[in-house]
């Protein structure tokens, strides 16, 4: 049985026990799910609008995010053989970190302006001071998780080289945060997320993208998503093949591989001011050769002796 179908079954021989999840990011996860649903309350019943979307979608976009976000980590850290203090109290700091960002968004909603990137009055200019420096708390917290994962032998190598990529990948999109807080606009302000147009205008449904210019939010999404959707397909390979161990593992790794150079080309197309879904033929080819070599690269696995 693998790690991931052990997980799933509720019986984890030689791991931690359920009971022994972090609290800390378990807590965080129902909080953020409790936050998720007021704020969707907010999108129907509060009708104002801000940079072009419902004023709650900034906040329920968010705790969605930390609830998938805390669970999985909760889930990485449970997997592992042994118990890392060092995990665990980066946990804390993530819970920590999480609650200053929610509440600042929560407090600007219902002050009926912005949170990110907002310097327009000193309690906006310091509100974002708290935030951006707690994001690069939040990158080093998840550092030392990855470290700990790094250094403890799981014995599912599927689940161990999907927990890895993931992790590191999600650390990939959420340093493409830095690009954006960098981004100086034509306005003169510094941060941004939208690349050859201003924020707040023409966007997709839900997502709130651009679809005018280019948006570094893509790739922060898909980067950080990493998380669940490697694991995700380590799990799928487990549940629905019959491949042996050793050919499900490579192909986690050509998965992870080819989902870290997705990211890599969304933003390169979102900083060439281009919408995600107006690609010109130089980014229609790129894509079309990672899917290419992804694909070869999946076959000779398949087809290699284990």
């Amino acid at each position: 049985m693998t790690t991931i179908d052990s997980l799933t079954a509720g019986s984890v021989p030689a791991q931690r026990s359920p009971g022994r999840w972090n609290r800390s990011l378990l807590f965080l996860t129902a909080a953020s799910a409790v936050l998720a649903v007021i704020a969707l309350t907010g999108i129907f019943v509060d009708d104002r609008i801000l940079t072009g979307v419902p004023i709650w979608l900034k906040p329920f976009k968010f705790a969605v995010s930390f609830v998938f976000y805390a669970f999985t980590l909760a889930w990485m850290l449970a997997v592992l053989p042994r118990r890392s203090r060092a995990a665990e109290r980066a946990g804390v700091v993530i819970l920590g970190v999480a609650i200053v960002e929610l509440t600042i968004i929560v407090t600007q909603v219902i002050r009926g302006t912005t949170s990110h990137f907002n310097v327009s009055t000193p309690l906006d200019e310091t509100l974002w001071n708290l935030m951006g420096p707690s994001i690069m708390v939040l990158f080093f917290a998840q550092v030392v998780i990855a470290v700990a994962v790094l250094r403890q032998r799981i014995p599912d190598r599927p689940a161990a080289f999907a927990i890895r990529l993931g992790l590191g990948v999600s650390l990939l999109g959420m340093a493409i945060a830095f690009l954006m807080t960098s981004q100086v606009t034509d306005s003169g302000l510094i941060g941004a997320h939208s690349v050859g147009v201003p924020d707040g205008g023409p966007s997709m449904p839900v997502t709130g993208w651009s679809t005018t210019g280019g948006d570094l939010r893509i790739s922060h999404f898909v980067g950080l998503h990493a998380l669940q959707a490697l694991p995700l397909l380590a799990y799928g390979l487990a549940r629905w093949t019959r491949l042996a161990d050793t050919v499900r593992a490579r192909l986690v790794l050509i998965g992870g591989s080819a989902y870290a150079v997705l990211v890599i080309l969304l933003t390169w197309q979102a900083l060439r001011a281009q919408p995600l879904l107006q690609p010109d033929g130089l980014t229609l080819a790129a894509f079309a050769a990672l899917a290419a070599v992804t694909g070869a690269a999946s076959v000779v696995a398949i087809r290699g002796r284990a």
